[in-house]
């Protein structure tokens, strides 16, 4: 059809570890769902049986005959068949009304990740049903997210704490001076919750409820009174395997995420090392922006600025950062060319 190009509608992805956001041009962000897959098994054939938002709650509670998988960690891909359907499947409910032909898609893609994993994001992408598919720094996407004034010849530095990867970046004149990426993010948060619990107290909990631990009164510092908020958990006891009920602390779980918080520190502090001086003055000038899921951990900034002694700020819309900042280098093509990448 030769008019293929006025119905298409361009989007972009922002394909997370914990969450998949789509943005379409000119309408903004219309998709969120957790970036899960369920399939039901029979005969050693899988069909999809829930995408999103129906399949996370499946999580850690399936018979033997469904399985729930996310197929992204730590921010590339790790299972390539349920992404490509989790992908065809969420582009299918963007489109809902019209015959959608093939559409332009940009992606965001760990600043570390390697010629072989952005294929595969690519290839995905492709077979999903795209016509060209795009590329894009995740930390580059970030802060323009974030409303960073990026094509200047300042430098800003942005930490994107997702579900997978942590991206520390370094931008000026629009594309990255310094990036580090550390496969840390809320996942490793949430292990680091399951793992306290079972040596300190006994008690095995599954990763939903680790999560819920963590959005309700997960902090980075501890509490002044060395105690704070509480919430009851459930899991099994381990030492006479009966489900049982305890009481949680802040403490317990400033505790417990002393270590992915020290490690973002670390990767933060690293970052700064290697920034050239002139741009580091700029940094204390302005700042760091935090963005990501993650950067909503309680007193998170705080724990940056006793680390780092910069002024830390939490960008609007931490979750949709990296959404919006893809999504504006799909309606400024033009002004930000140089840092989508469509070839390879």
């Amino acid at each position: 059809m030769a008019f293929g190009g006025l119905f298409s509608t361009d989007i972009a992805i922002d394909l997370g570890t914990a969450n998949t956001l789509i943005y379409v041009k000119g309408k903004g962000i219309i998709l969120n769902e957790p970036s899960v897959v369920a399939y039901h098994v029979k005969d050693g054939k899988r069909q999809v049986l829930a995408v999103g938002e129906d399949a996370k709650l499946m999580l850690g509670r399936t018979p033997g005959s469904i399985e729930a998988i996310r197929p992204m960690r730590e921010g590339v891909i790790a299972d390539f068949d349920s992404a490509e359907e989790m992908i065809k499947h969420f582009i299918k409910k963007v489109f809902r009304r019209t015959t959608f032909s093939k559409p332009k898609i940009i992606v965001c893609v760990p600043h570390g990740a390697t010629p072989v994993e952005k294929r595969a994001i690519r290839q995905s992408v492709l077979s999903a049903g795209a016509r060209k598919a795009g590329l894009i720094a995740e930390p580059i996407a970030a802060a323009i997210g974030a409303g960073m004034p990026i094509t200047e010849p300042t430098g800003s530095m942005v930490v994107d704490i997702g579900g997978g990867t942590t991206e520390v970046a370094v931008l000026s004149l629009g594309d990255v001076v310094y990036a580090r990426s550390v496969r840390i993010g809320g996942d490793r948060m949430d292990e680091a919750i399951i793992n306290y619990l079972r040596r300190n107290q006994n008690l095995l909990i599954g990763e939903s409820t680790a999560e819920r631990i963590k959005t309700s009164i997960g902090t980075a510092r501890m509490p002044d009174d060395g105690r704070g908020a509480t919430i009851m958990v459930r899991g099994r006891d381990l030492l006479n395997g009966i489900p049982k009920e305890i009481e949680i602390s802040q403490a317990m779980v400033a505790e417990a995420l002393a270590e992915p918080v020290q490690a973002i520190c670390e990767a933060v502090m690293v970052a700064l090392e290697a920034t050239p001086p002139d741009l580091a003055a700029d940094i204390v000038d302005r700042g760091v922006m935090l963005t990501g899921g993650g950067a909503m951990l309680g007193e998170l900034d705080l724990a940056l600025r006793e680390q780092t002694g910069l002024s830390i700020s939490l960008a609007d819309q931490p979750m949709s950062c990296v959404a919006l900042g893809t999504g504006k280098a799909l309606e400024y093509e033009k002004q930000l060319r140089h840092v989508i990448d469509y070839d390879s």
